[in-house]
């Protein structure tokens, strides 16, 4: 497979290989000449018809054939949406060098000790602003604030011109740690000419702007001085800010800090090794600590937010936690995003706390949580600085990518100039303009346990079958040499009927399996999977006609 025809000399390519009409799984190929540019490669969680699935990655299968074509892989920040699928594709990809900051490779690298991949990886810290060379292009990159601490936009100079990926932004004026999106290197790549704009649209639908971040931190310390017992708060371990303010409002309230959850242990080691963390050794307790102090001298910062099944927010929600119990009394914060697609599952962690007595705020009731994206007005002003001459909007629904195309035109960028992609499709541009070329196959690869890849369309079609419709096994055995049925037919069903309670209906299968076996005879039959497919359509028939189910039906012929 190849991503397109040979370029000229002063072209580009660009194809996205996830990122594009979803949230997650961002990833995207540049080309010139000979080499490739990747820019992040992140994960996606499953969506609710996977079943049985935990997570998703891009699909490289349009690169695979030119990994030694790969200068490097340059990332824009470490949320696992932009880094999450790297420990499972890096051996595909070859082991290319990866260029990100310090907290980025800070998460990266305990990621890749965990899939025994650390000592092949060849990671470069860049501090911002730097420029790296990697074969055909040049990658400047510069500060932009975020929801995660130390993120960046890239400035990619090409024989082409240059292309301002902006990664996830917003434009924050009082953040936690005063690292502001950098407005005077935007206008400087303005004045330089921007070829064109990769700007994230995830927010485009909210009009104004985004709120500061330490519009949660003052939330937390108006509600912390009233909290009479056990406090504890949920966000994402990737939020090193929120938890920073977390503790701040702890530390003021004179209580201690438990962390609790793996990630958010593992991240926020990482974080106050780098220094971007800030918590008093003396402040921090574990769990044997906490049986010996009083309640109201308490916050626990756990993970859990979206209500994932096993996660400790959960387990304590349902009274499953062997070492953390709720109290009447106690205060439960979810400082985070309802995730689409998850609202419904915290809405019933929500009540379960509410039936352990406890207070819980979250995003609907309390200002506990704002976005790390650029809303309507942060967007415009990102066209205004760098005034593109070309402009594809990235990151987001893909209502979001036509929301923010219409934004580009109304903010000046000619119509034929914006350009709204999809996965797969690849776009070339030069000194001729914008070129689509023919679709690339991509699609996503699915990781269940320790398979990746091995289950596609067909296993999911089956679950989904499965769990609507449930499964009818009939098993017969038959003389190898003779046909003769020396077992069987015997049924057995799993969510379709209750079996103790339809002996006749059973009886019923078994004759449909009789008929079907005096219709054909064993003797006459050259091919055993012809007598599966006779099985299947009689009992399906029958099925139709009966109960007007449709279970998946699986006949088993053994032979002896």
């Amino acid at each position: 497979m190849s991503l397109g025809p040979a370029l000229q000399p002063a072209e580009v390519r660009l194809v996205a290989l996830g990122g594009l009409g979803e949230i997650g799984l961002n990833m995207m190929v540049l080309e010139s000449g000979r080499d490739l540019l990747l820019v992040d490669c992140g994960l996606m969680f499953p969506e609710a018809y996977m079943l049985g699935i935990d997570l998703v990655l891009p699909d490289i299968g349009p690169i695979r054939h030119r990994i030694q074509d790969i200068r490097g892989l340059v990332l824009t920040h470490g949320h696992e949406d932009h880094i999450g699928a790297i420990p499972y594709l890096l051996p595909q990809l070859g082991f290319p060098p990866i260029y990100g900051t310090g907290l980025t490779l800070g998460l990266l690298r305990n990621k890749l000790e965990e899939h025994g991949l650390l000592s092949r990886a060849a990671l470069h810290q860049v501090s911002v602003p730097e420029e790296v060379a990697l074969g055909a292009f040049r990658v400047e990159f510069f500060r932009v604030t975020h929801s995660i601490v130390d993120g960046a936009g890239l400035a990619i100079r090409t024989p082409a011109g240059l292309i301002v990926h902006t990664g996830d932004f917003k434009f924050d004026n009082t953040p936690v740690d005063g690292s502001r999106t950098d407005l005077a290197r935007l206008a400087g790549y303005g004045d330089e000419g921007v070829l064109l704009l990769l700007s994230d649209s995830t927010n485009v639908e909210r009009p104004g702007m985004t709120l500061s971040e330490r519009v949660v931190g003052e939330a937390l310390a108006g509600i912390l001085p009233t909290c009479r017992q056990l406090v504890l708060v949920s966000t994402f371990s990737s939020n090193i800010h929120r938890v920073q303010q977390a503790v701040d409002a702890a530390l003021a309230c004179g209580r201690k800090v438990l962390l609790h959850g793996r990630s958010m242990v593992a991240n926020c080691a990482v974080a106050r090794q780098l220094g971007y963390l800030r918590i008093p050794d003396a402040a921090l307790i574990d769990l044997r600590d906490l049986r010996d102090l009083p309640r109201n001298e308490v916050m626990v910062i756990t993970t859990g937010s979206q209500a994932e099944p096993l996660s400790a927010l959960m387990r304590i929600a349902m009274a499953d936690h062997k070492q953390l119990e709720l109290e009447p009394g106690d205060t439960v914060i979810l400082s985070s995003k309802f995730i689409p697609g998850n609202e419904k599952a915290i809405s019933n962690l929500i009540n379960h706390l509410y039936r352990r007595g406890a207070e819980v705020f979250y995003e609907s009731t309390s200002e506990i949580h704002v976005s790390g994206h650029a809303s309507q007005e942060e967007l415009k002003l990102m066209l205004a600085l760098t005034r593109p001459r070309y402009f594809v909007p990235i990151h987001g629904e893909y209502r979001h990518l036509v929301r923010h195309a219409q934004l580009a035109r109304a903010m000046g960028v000619a119509a034929d100039y914006v350009k709204v992609l999809d996965n797969g499709r690849p776009l070339v541009v030069g000194p001729n303009g914008l070129r689509l070329e023919e679709r690339v196959e991509s699609g996503r690869v699915l990781v269940d346990g320790k398979g990746v890849g091995d289950v596609g369309a067909m296993e999911l079609r089956d679950r989904r079958h499965l769990a609507n419709h449930g499964l009818v096994m009939a098993i017969l055995a038959v003389n190898q040499k003779t046909g003769e049925i020396l077992y069987g037919p015997e049924v057995f069903t799993r969510g379709f009927i209750p079996e103790e309670n339809s002996a006749a209906y059973l009886e019923e299968m078994r004759q449909v399996i009789r008929q079907v076996l005096v219709e054909h005879s064993p003797e006459a039959i050259a091919e055993w999977e012809e007598l599966r497919v006779e099985v299947r359509k009689a009992l399906r028939r029958f099925f139709n006609r009966t109960i007007q189910r449709r279970p998946l039906i699986v006949p088993v012929i053994l032979e002896l």
